[in-house]
């Protein structure tokens, strides 16, 4: 009779307890060696940071995607916006900018401390000025957007005492208090160049323009147009009419209607912001499948 054989155990099966990463990269604040601290508990890194405020104390600074000046610029910061620092290397800041959580790395000269804003400039730009007077030295030129500290008017009622300068009161309005609708602030900035990741009165891109115009009314949006077109505002039914302040997307692209026929958009085919019919566009972007040029319409309000 052959000896009994042992019987073989079965081999233990090991897995990896964690969490995976969920969320999109450009919003969601890890890296490799870092996470924000509230990711703790719901994100693994070896280390987590509490993010430092700092404002953007330039007319405006690139945010790149890499620390590395020569790297893409995927956003922009304005005068005046808080920008959430997790780390500091050399002369470059990592964090997001805390109205739309977007990450990217920012020169740490463009940032400081600064209080909270009261105004907001409502013009293509703005002159901060030594003093109350038309013919003095400019300090700064500010550009659609930048967020400043104002105080009393002169004697004039004209300009305001602002960031230790003065400002033309007219070119700017108290936070919450804009009176322009975003379309209407759109079309002070047609003929502003078009740069990739821009968001100013100095360049600008098209997700850039719609975040833009509508974070003016306190409205604050993604900032790439596939993060905003299946979440903003209410989706048009099919056959709606569009009316002004819709928005309108494209694969990779939108724009702000102007009107029923009118989109005001910020577009490399003619390298600048830019009024003209819809039409128009719609036949640009026709997909050589078929498919439709238009990928949602938008209103929000």
């Amino acid at each position: 009779m052959a000896d009994k054989q042992p019987a073989i155990k079965a081999r233990p099966t090991f897995t990896l307890e964690g969490h995976s990463f969920v969320g999109d990269k450009r919003t969601t604040p890890i890296r490799g060696d870092l996470a924000d601290i509230k990711l703790a508990g719901l994100l693994f890194a070896p280390h987590y940071a509490v993010p430092m405020i700092r404002s953007c104390i330039l007319p405006s600074a690139m945010m790149h995607e890499r620390a590395d000046g020569d790297s893409t610029g995927i956003s922009e910061l304005i005068y005046g916006e808080d920008f959430a620092v997790l780390d500091v290397s050399g002369k470059w800041a990592w964090g997001y900018t805390v109205h739309d959580d977007y990450l990217g790395y920012v020169d740490l000269d463009a940032l400081g401390e600064r209080p909270v804003a009261t105004h907001v400039v409502t013009s293509r730009s703005a002159t901060l000025l030594a003093a109350p007077d038309a013919k003095a030295n400019t300090l700064a030129r500010l550009h659609m957007g930048a967020k400043l500290v104002c105080g009393e008017a002169d004697e004039s009622g004209e300009f305001l005492s602002c960031d230790d300068g003065y400002i033309f009161r007219d070119h700017v309005a108290a936070v919450g208090q804009v009176e322009d609708d975003p379309a209407a602030l759109a079309e002070k900035l047609i003929g502003t160049p078009y740069l990739w990741g821009g968001r100013s009165g100095h360049a600008i891109d098209c997700s850039g323009l719609v975040q833009l115009v509508y974070g003016i009314k306190g409205i604050y949006l993604p900032r790439d147009t596939d993060l905003q077109q299946d979440v903003v505002g209410t989706q048009l039914a099919d056959g709606e009419p569009l009316r002004r302040n819709d928005l309108v997307y494209f694969p990779g692209h939108v724009g702000i209607m102007q009107d029923a026929d009118t989109i005001i958009h910020a577009t490399a085919h003619h390298m600048q912001l830019v009024a003209e019919p819809l039409s128009d566009v719609v036949a640009r972007n026709q997909p050589e499948d078929g498919g439709l040029a238009i990928t949602a319409r938008r209103r929000l309000l």
